[in-house]
């Protein structure tokens, strides 16, 4: 058990950390060029070019039912993605409430096994694993709608670069083949990422300085890795971040539960209150009252 929990801190880790730069290394490469941008065509070669052969066709497809219009169809593909991953993005969010939510006792184990020693180390390190396992709370689960995540906008993109009526359609002001010159889909695909961690956030009073450090780095990695890259592909991010704050604003509630996390510190403090009162009266009366 113990071994375990090392392993699954150490995979979480190391899954966050592959995924981010692994995005970061493919996308670069693909706008100094180091891609394949030659066109994509039905005599494709292997799983992955059929997969940005699909994509590509299903883009044009949908769009021919709105006038032609690609960057529609790139938005149609974008919400389908999204739509497809609303249960497991669901068990991500309610995992990452339910590890919030036990912070406080894995702060108290912390508290109770803080001596340095390796026993005590590989004792809370059970014990946490242990509090995990009854409440079912996986650590691995906020890494998974991103690492599924990666090839779809992976895809979209090089759809979009080698599909020459794709690469050469445009999208209210942008040609969806460059980059946007006015920067303003990087900065709203930035602003509805940091949105939907804002939210997701709300009424979390232990939400940790990892996640608030990551509300931040996320969106200007995004901003950082779009600026230079298709207006395909930063409309894409755009339209997947949006889509997030809604299904947050839906299915997490963020409003109502930063307003029955402030009622019940309210609660408690009123017992406290009420406890405090009850202890003076009885030092007063000079009556032993159970603290």
């Amino acid at each position: 058990m113990i071994q375990r929990l090392k392993q699954l801190k150490q995979h979480k880790r190391w899954l966050l950390m592959v995924s981010v730069v692994g995005v970061a290394i493919i996308l670069s490469a693909c706008a100094r060029g180091g891609a394949n941008h030659q066109p994509i065509g039905p005599d494709y070669d292997g799983l992955w070019e059929g997969l940005i052969w699909y994509f590509s066709r299903f883009i044009i497809w949908s769009s021919d039912l709105f006038g032609g219009n690609y960057g529609i169809g790139i938005i149609i593909i974008t919400l389908i993605s999204r739509i497809l991953l609303i249960p497991l993005t669901n068990m991500q969010q309610k995992n990452m409430s339910q590890m919030t939510e036990l912070q406080p006792e894995i702060e108290a184990l912390k508290e109770k096994y803080s001596a340095t020693d390796s026993k005590t180390k590989e004792k809370l390190q059970e014990e946490t694993q242990k509090l995990y396992d009854e409440h079912g709370v996986n650590p691995l689960m906020g890494c998974l709608p991103m690492l599924i995540q990666m090839p779809i906008f992976i895809a979209v993109y090089s759809a979009v670069s080698r599909t020459p009526e794709l690469a050469t359609g445009s999208f209210l002001w942008v040609n969806l083949g460059q980059p946007d010159p006015y920067y303003i889909l990087p900065l709203l695909a930035g602003l509805f990422m940091f949105a939907n961690t804002y939210l997701m956030q709300m009424g979390r009073d232990n939400s940790g300085m990892g996640g608030k450090v990551m509300s931040i780095v996320m969106p200007a990695f995004i901003i950082l890795i779009t600026v230079n890259l298709s207006s395909g592909l930063a409309l894409y991010f755009v339209a997947s971040n949006i889509f997030a704050v809604i299904q947050t604003l839906i299915f997490n509630n963020p409003f109502k539960k930063r307003r029955e996390a402030k009622e019940e510190a309210e609660r408690k403090a009123a017992e406290e209150q009420r406890r405090k009162r009850a202890i003076k009266k009885a030092k007063k009366y000079g009556r032993n009252i159970k603290k």
